[in-house]
């Protein structure tokens, strides 16, 4: 079994049914491996979680830096960008992932802290990285906010409309 299967099961338990219930028994049962399989990947359910959170990180890490052309704004454009790409996913996996990582992570302030820490890095930026700072803090803080109106009603705007939005942020650019 892979890590990354345990980690999908886990995310599946938690955007199908919350946190209470996450437990290892139940995400090796979605998961189709016995708790001892679970058990070698995850020792704790806290591995489990600090997994989901590091996997996060790392997804959204790389979604950026594959936009990311290099240059004056480039980084801006390459977060608005990765967080529309996650948003206009259609399977809306990656869209309910942040969501299912970060309740799952909010009882324990250590894993807060990580996400936090991420947060830091891809929200403080150089002011000499972006032509015009406070155009790109407002691109970003709104491509974040519409993911997260997303995650709780991904129908709430149709492809046409994301469209419309993700070239209207990225003008501002």
């Amino acid at each position: 079994m892979r890590r990354d299967a345990l980690l999908d099961a886990a995310e599946a338990l938690l955007c199908e049914q919350g946190t209470q219930a996450l437990t290892l028994a139940a995400v090796a049962d979605r998961a189709g491996v016995s708790k001892g399989g679970l058990l070698y990947h995850f020792h704790t359910k806290e591995a489990l979680i600090r997994g989901l959170v590091e996997r996060l990180i790392e997804e959204f890490d790389a979604l950026i830096a594959s936009f990311d052309t290099g240059g004056p704004g480039a980084y801006t454009r390459a977060f608005v960008e990765a967080n529309l790409a996650v948003v206009m996913d259609r399977d809306q996996s990656r869209l309910l992932r942040r969501w299912a990582t970060v309740s799952a992570a909010a009882a324990d302030p250590g894993l807060l802290a990580e996400i936090r820490e991420a947060m830091h890095r891809w929200h403080d930026r150089d002011p000499a990285d972006d032509p015009d700072p406070v155009a790109a803090r407002i691109a970003r803080l709104a491509a974040e906010g519409l993911w997260e109106v997303a995650m709780h009603d991904p129908g709430l705007y149709d492809e046409t409309q994301l469209e419309e939005l993700r070239t209207r942020l990225l003008d501002l650019l």
